[in-house]
């Protein structure tokens, strides 16, 4: 394993989904808009141009929060990893890092942290089967690399 290795994770199975997704709901609303014409009902309101560009302002809207779910990435080196998962991001280094989990129940991988902490790592998704378990071991052949220089360093002293 080099030193300036660079190792990027992405989730597979859960973009196709939500793009596939976010197409079908900007398509959906883009139709409900277009079907939106004429009165309401027995009331005195009508339907205007402004209830459909809401409309499909509306799929928009949803279809964006969908891709929100596209945006999990794992990136890690020699010095440390760096976790973007759906909202929040973190950048640790390998010394906090006790271990990387993948259990079998698990929806995804974690990383184990020394203060007892677990870090969900939501690109390494079971859905993706073996694309998932081969950045798991990458990520801890990374890792152990690491635990080796550390070891051979406090030998060294």
């Amino acid at each position: 394993m080099s030193e300036t290795e660079l190792i990027r994770l992405k989730p597979r199975r859960i973009r196709l989904v939500c793009w596939s997704a976010a197409i079908a709901l900007v398509v959906v609303f883009g139709l409900v808009a277009t079907s939106l014409s004429g009165p309401t009902g027995d009331g005195y309101g009508s339907f205007q141009r402004g209830d459909q560009i809401a409309m499909i302002g509306l799929g928009i809207f949803g279809a964006l929060g969908l891709l929100l779910f596209t945006r999990p990435q794992v990136e890690a080196d020699a010095r440390g990893v760096r976790v973007r998962n759906v909202i929040s991001s973190y950048e640790l280094p390998w010394e906090v890092v006790r271990s990387v989990r993948f259990d079998r129940s698990a929806p995804w991988a974690s990383l184990e942290l020394h203060d007892d902490d677990l870090l969900p790592m939501i690109a390494l998704q079971a859905a993706d089967k073996e694309l998932a378990v081969e950045g798991v071991r990458a990520l801890r052949r990374l890792h152990q690399a690491h635990q080796a220089r550390l070891a051979e360093r406090a030998s060294g002293r």
